[in-house]
């Protein structure tokens, strides 16, 4: 019976899948300083290392400050995607906005970040 134990709860608490995807750069960006209603855009890469075409089902942000832009056509394996993201700076101040990656058939999103100051 211990061991059956055992066996459930390291099974319960194995790690999460490999990421389907490599970023082809840093998953967090500084827009530095921005004007104020002046919006401002990044693209995020990444290489899809699946094996098989892979689809971005939904990219979610903190708030509607943030727009994020994705092809809704399957990246090939091995080929680029690209998401980009812009950020309307309505609101004067430091920001700090993540974004949630979902991509289909990983449970785990993917994370993305962008901050910055507006003036």
């Amino acid at each position: 019976m211990f061991y059956l134990l055992v066996s459930i709860s390291l099974w319960w608490t194995a790690p999460d899948a490999v990421s389907k995807v490599e970023w082809l750069g840093p998953t967090e960006h500084d827009f530095g300083v921005l004007q104020h209603h002046k919006p401002s855009t990044h693209e995020f890469r990444f290489r899809n290392t699946s094996g098989a075409a892979l689809t971005v089902d939904n990219v979610r942000t903190s708030c509607g400050c943030t727009v994020p832009d994705w092809s809704y056509e399957p990246v090939p394996a091995d080929s680029v995607g690209v998401i980009s993201v812009e950020y309307d700076a309505r609101d004067i101040g430091y920001f700090y906005k993540k974004l949630k990656v979902y991509l289909h058939g990983q449970r785990k999103a993917e994370l993305l970040v962008i901050e910055g100051e507006v003036e």
